[in-house]
């Protein structure tokens, strides 16, 4: 899956505009990365289009700890949409993220979101 491809996902699951959809797909893989520890994050980044895996670095540091109405919060205030918006949008990076990566690096980022996270892609259309 490219990047085009990942963003037109994100806008057919939310109603969101191509561009909104690229928006908020980067701000929920910023906000996603600092969740994941820095090689989990490296790991993931590797399975993205070229274009998607900068949203995913982050610094050695250590991985903060925030809940799933943390993170939509978060890509909220990176992206300027509601948060109706922002929710709907989280969702659905992430259950791209599941159609995109392979099953098991899936697996590895979610064991490190946790499981509300993994509900959440799973509560994608």
């Amino acid at each position: 899956m490219d990047d085009r491809e990942f963003f037109r996902t994100v806008a057919d699951r939310t109603q969101l505009s191509r561009q909104e959809a690229a928006d908020v797909t980067r701000a929920t893989l910023e906000t996603v990365a600092a969740r994941l520890s820095a090689g989990e994050a490296r790991e993931l980044a590797r399975e993205l289009p070229e274009h998607l895996r900068e949203s995913l670095q982050r610094g050695e540091g250590d991985m903060e700890i925030f809940d799933p109405d943390e993170s939509i919060r978060r890509v909220h205030e990176r992206t300027g949409l509601s948060e109706l918006e922002a929710d709907r949008g989280v969702r659905a990076v992430l259950a791209t993220l599941r159609e995109a990566v392979s099953a098991e690096e899936y697996d590895h980022a979610m064991s490190q979101l946790g499981s509300e996270f993994a509900r959440m892609a799973e509560s994608a259309r």
